[in-house]
């Protein structure tokens, strides 16, 4: 028998306008010490971070536009074309955020979820794009160079540049890991390597203060690499997640909790993907033969509870019940094997 059930509990979430808005993504949740908020509360807090480092970065930027225009430094202005980006990249993911509170319809079955996904892309295209721009300018710059002016401020930008990434990047990698969203992670990664970036700036600016007018587009080619090297790590998480990668340790995880449900006595197929910054899971236990509709739905019901406490971020389980098989009978799947997907 196969058991499709999503169900809250209302001793946790009274009638309230946010039990009600909350029950639309998470149909079965626990407030339990290991897990984190609640859907909703996930998506407030992503885009808490998303506009707060929005403030930073778009300060950060500003400040060293104003300095570029008045040393022509090309180091500098590839370090805050990528901040721009950055600063840039809250637009998408908070569209996404707020997509991801709608509720599930008709068409979009599973909800809006994977709009998370999708401005992780827009992110990965935008860091390419400021990797390109900064690499061509610092090419240019190298096949006709010019001295820098205003050495001591583009130092100063430069300082400025990589405190506000550095204190960006903690703050949505956090964020980003507490409510498990890699397009927010990604996201904190591209301001890390912009703080990086800064500091090769300095370095920069030093080797223009000694008269060596190189060092300011070789320095604007080392922050392309730089760029490079987080385009590579934020493009693998985000290709990942969009092709419904998971952690094998959660699957472990989960494989422990169902085998500890009474009633179970062993587990088939198990799938876990992310819709967003939520996980879903679908999985097979074998239950005994013999025992009621009631009893196998009760099992199922357990079994789904298990997971939700034992794996973070799961906010919804269907459970599929099926006979422990009894020698000389015939696979009651036998009748779906011609449906089978080589």
């Amino acid at each position: 028998m196969s058991d499709r059930h999503e169900h809250s509990h209302p001793h946790h979430h009274r009638h309230s306008l946010r039990h009600r808005l909350s029950h639309l993504f998470t149909p079965h949740s626990h407030e339990t010490a290991d897990k984190v908020d609640s859907a909703l509360e996930s998506s407030a807090r992503g885009m808490r971070a998303l506009w707060v480092s929005l403030a930073v970065l778009g300060v950060t930027a500003l400040a060293q536009a104003f300095v570029v225009a008045v040393s022509g430094s090309v180091a500098l202005l590839g370090d805050t074309v990528h901040n721009t980006a950055d600063a840039l990249t809250a637009v998408p993911l908070g569209i996404a955020f707020v997509l991801g509170r709608r509720a599930a319809t008709r068409r979009f079955t599973y909800g809006y979820g994977r709009a998370e996904d999708l401005a992780g892309l827009v992110i990965v295209l935008t860091i390419a794009a400021s990797a390109a721009f900064a690499g061509w300018t610092a090419i240019e710059r190298l096949l006709d160079p010019r001295p820098v002016q205003h050495v001591p401020a583009v130092a100063v930008a430069a300082l400025v540049g990589c405190a506000g990434n550095e204190w960006v990047a903690r703050y949505r990698i956090r964020v980003g890991r507490a409510i498990g969203s890699a397009a927010l992670v990604a996201d904190g990664l591209h301001a890390r390597t912009d703080g990086f970036t800064s500091l090769a700036v300095l370095l920069g600016a030093g080797g223009s203060a000694l008269g060596w007018q190189l060092a300011d587009p070789i320095v604007g080619l080392a922050i392309t690499a730089a760029i490079a090297l987080v385009l590579r790590d934020a493009a693998r998480e985000v290709f990942r997640r969009v092709m419904d990668a998971v952690d094998p340790a959660l699957v472990d995880r989960a494989e422990r909790a169902l085998t500890e449900v009474p009633g179970v006595r062993g587990v088939g197929e198990l799938r876990l993907r992310w819709i967003g910054h939520r996980l879903r899971a679908e999985v097979a236990v074998v239950v005994d033969g013999t025992v009621t509709v009631r009893e196998a739905h009760r099992i199922a019901v357990d079994a789904e509870h298990a997971l939700l406490h034992a794996v973070p971020r799961l906010t919804a389980a269907l459970v599929h019940a099926d006979p422990a098989p009894v020698p000389g009978e015939a696979d009651p799947h036998l009748a779906l094997a011609h449906h089978t997907v080589a």
